[in-house]
């Protein structure tokens, strides 16, 4: 069974990159994860990564044991390229190219498990339209009729047709729009007389 796992826009030249997959091309994916523990190279971190990454696609959706895997192909292709300019002397510029790349994984069995296919996960069974959706326990719902009984005393009779008036707003006339007040300040904080 193969397990795959790719790594896609790493910043850094895939020739760099290619130094390292070199040491831990073929080897246990144990083996390899302590060889690159200890390679002093920028590209090893994002390789690590990325044998993790493809030993839990094997572990979780494959049911593959860790010790049972190998690196059986690892390459580093070519990103896409960033072109960037350095300013040079005598107003000349030189390229700078800011070069990416990709990295592929295939994991393999050392022993063959039997194992073909991925794991199948349980799936629920769609609601019918005749069934009631199932209820959500974690929003609460409030009783139409404890909603009705709220609204119901501000509408009886008499009351119904009463102003309500506040005194203490009396006078106020804190709702009253007046037309150009607010406009007129504004005029005059942008467009002084003299500018300081």
């Amino acid at each position: 069974m193969e397990v795959k796992a790719t790594a896609k826009h790493i910043k850094m030249s895939p020739r760099k990159m290619r130094l390292v997959l070199g040491v831990v091309r073929g080897l246990k994916v144990e083996e390899a994860l302590t060889q690159l523990k200890f390679i002093k190279k920028l590209a090893a971190e994002p390789v690590i990564k990325l044998i993790n990454s493809a030993v839990a696609n094997a572990e979780h959706n494959f049911e593959l044991e860790k010790s049972n895997l190998y690196i059986k192909e690892l390459r580093a292709d070519q990103g896409p390229t960033l072109k960037r300019w350095k300013p040079r002397a005598r107003g000349r510029a030189t390229p700078i190219m800011k070069r990416t790349n990709h990295v592929s994984l295939i994991l393999s069995e050392v022993v063959e498990s039997g194992k073909t296919g991925s794991k199948k996960q349980k799936i629920e069974a769609p609601v019918k339209l005749g069934q009631l959706p199932k209820e959500d326990k974690g929003v609460k719902i409030e009783d139409k009729k404890k909603t009705k009984e709220k609204s119901a005393p501000a509408e009886t009779g008499s009351e119904k047709n009463k102003k309500i008036v506040d005194v203490r707003e009396e006078g106020k006339g804190g709702h009253v729009k007046l037309e150009g007040k607010g406009r007129a300040g504004f005029m005059k904080k942008m467009f002084q007389r003299k500018s300081g």
